[in-house]
């Protein structure tokens, strides 16, 4: 067992470690204009055992937020109220400033998002991403089509609400004066999200 874990940290952080690589090469000079095999050369791999790990070049950039792909999945799990688990969890992220709701204005975070949402080949991997998040909170919010329109609605307004977050501070206005924004803007659409959604909302003899 002990052996096995070791092997899986290993696997991660030849991930990690691989993606990071490919990320500073990308920022330096543009995701296009580097090859596979430049990155597999800087990570001292072969070409194969590359894409052994990273099926598509996209994939080594969308490493980065793979971790994300079920996050509002267990969020919602086991919650009474899922649309108010996500979006306490939304404001927590807020608060502490997580690059996943795009108020972060580190310039290596900003940088990223700017070859994230500037390739047009990251854009549409990108939507596989997505469409992995809506199944796993389908999945989680019980199934079937009800649950599917749901998740669908949820994760587009994560996605908007941190892409108007990340578009704001990139073009020079301070995060803390885009934050008090941004938590409006949240309360706003979760709030609409829970009218719009009442099956997900408990009634009030279940409260």
């Amino acid at each position: 067992m002990g052996e096995m874990g070791l092997r899986e940290r290993k696997k991660r952080q030849m991930y990690q470690d691989v993606s990071d690589i490919a990320v500073r090469l990308f920022l330096e000079r543009g995701f296009e204009a580097v090859p596979v095999a430049e990155v597999a050369a800087a990570a001292g791999i072969s070409k194969p055992t590359l894409f052994r790990y990273f099926p598509a070049k996209e994939d080594l950039v969308l490493h980065r937020i793979a971790d994300h792909e079920a996050e509002a999945a267990r969020v919602v799990t086991g919650a009474a109220d899922p649309v108010d688990a996500l979006r306490r969890h939304f404001l927590a992220g807020l608060e502490r400033r997580d690059p996943v709701t795009g108020l972060n204005d580190h310039p290596q975070v900003l940088a990223f998002h700017t070859l994230l949402y500037g390739t047009p080949a990251l854009v549409a991997r990108a939507y596989g991403h997505l469409e992995r998040s809506e199944a796993a909170l389908a999945e989680a919010l019980g199934g079937g089509l009800d649950a599917r329109l749901a998740a669908g609605q949820i994760i587009a307004v994560q996605r908007i609400l941190a892409q108007d977050n990340w578009r704001r501070i990139a073009a020079g206005e301070p995060v803390d004066e885009v934050a008090p924004d941004a938590v409006r803007a949240a309360e706003r659409a979760f709030g609409r999200l829970a009218a719009g959604l009442p099956e997900l909302v408990p009634t009030s003899e279940t409260r």
